[in-house]
């Protein structure tokens, strides 16, 4: 098997590198992160016991992912705007989701690949193929590398993706402003109080603020607005207090403890457009490429997109090590098992973004909520 070029070291890069490195396929991410703690790497994921902790065993990991769970953080509560609780569950301890935070996943999946695996400071600009399966890549410094076997790990605004598709996301009509509140328990205690251990959805129609309760006492908030593209391009992101001012004038008449959220955070406000492919995005089998994660089949977040990123690594890892000298059988097989599986999430993805801010809002979600722990 020749070397593995992967493209993004995301979660699902990652867990690719490191399953093939357990059967002995040599892979080489190139990441456009000048190192890893370049930037931020967001807030807390649940991983499912049916994908992520799947393809986490898979890559020999487990221990190293039961050690960065966050306690307690599985509890869910559902607030209407004036902070009156209408759903609450708390964390069982059955550990079938349990909270870890993105950095620290993507630092143990690191951790666990050889030293020479990640070349950092690699943002890919251009790809050629030259048949036969083999692409030359292209990268901002001026350096230049060819593939054999070629992998697109680099998440919504995939660079390979056009190596076999000509979708391009486009934007579901709602955005999430992020925020960050520190040492809540003692500097923000109503709002700290509200967010409750774990996870709060305080929702209304077309908006809501989502939070989770973060280790040592930090509450990370996405205020969601169903409003068109054109509408937060008019608000100056650069200027963190004016936009605050502007977000929490939407949520007016919405109790202090949860606006709090907006007008309190400690960091700048963030906008995070979300985006989606088509539905049942997939491509022809095309030599010598592949995508996995948001590069295959981006979708609105609904608690799937890392678990799918996770098992798309393995399951194309165990691919190519059950095809051993036949790169595209292996492929192949990968791929007839993914898209069916990515549309099924995006379809679910769509489903949340809907219930979520429905007309009803928050009784849609404690509807879901409550007809999720029935069939459980």
């Amino acid at each position: 098997m020749t070397n593995v070029t992967i493209v993004g070291a995301g979660l699902g890069g990652l867990l690719l590198a490191r399953v093939l490195h357990l059967h002995g396929i040599a892979a080489t991410i190139y990441e456009a992160d000048a190192s890893e703690q370049a930037r931020s790497q967001g807030g807390q994921l649940d991983i499912h016991t049916h994908d992520g902790q799947v393809a986490l065993a898979a890559a020999g990991l487990t221990d190293a992912f039961r050690a960065i769970i966050h306690e307690g953080g599985e509890a869910t509560r559902v607030l209407d705007r004036h902070g009156t609780v209408v759903f609450e569950q708390a964390d069982d301890g059955t550990g079938g989701r349990p909270e870890v935070l993105r950095g620290d996943l993507r630092r143990i999946l690191i951790e666990s690949l050889p030293a020479d695996t990640i070349r950092w400071g690699k943002r890919l600009s251009d790809v050629t193929s030259f048949g036969n399966g083999r692409h030359a890549l292209s990268f901002a410094d001026g350096t230049t590398v060819t593939s054999d076997l070629l992998v697109g790990a680099d998440g919504a605004w995939s660079t390979v993706r056009p190596l076999l598709s000509v979708a391009r996301p486009d934007y579901v009509g709602t955005s999430f402003v992020e925020t960050y509140l520190h040492d809540a328990d003692v500097r923000h205690p109503a709002a700290a109080e509200a967010v409750g251990g774990g996870a709060l959805m305080a929702l209304a129609p077309g908006q809501g603020i989502l939070a989770h309760r973060e280790a040592s006492g930090v509450l990370h908030a996405y205020v969601a607005l169903n409003r068109p593209a054109a509408w937060f391009a008019d608000i100056d992101f650069t200027d963190p207090a004016a936009a605050k001012s502007r977000i929490v004038t939407e949520f007016a008449g919405w109790a202090p403890a949860l606006t709090a959220l907006i007008t309190d955070s400690e960091t700048p406000p963030v906008l995070r457009m979300l985006h989606t492919l088509p539905a049942g995005h997939r491509w022809e089998r095309v030599p010598g490429v592949t995508l996995l994660g948001d590069a295959a089949h981006l979708a609105p977040p609904a608690g799937e997109g890392a678990n799918l990123a996770l098992f798309d690594g393995m399951q194309l890892a165990v691919a190519l090590s059950q095809h051993p000298g036949d790169v595209e059988a292996a492929l192949a097989a990968y791929e007839k098992d993914m898209f069916p599986r990515g549309a099924a999430a995006a379809v679910d993805g769509h489903e949340v973004l809907r219930f979520l801010f429905a007309e009803n809002a928050p009784f849609a979600a404690v509807d879901f909520f409550t007809n999720a722990l029935a069939r459980a």
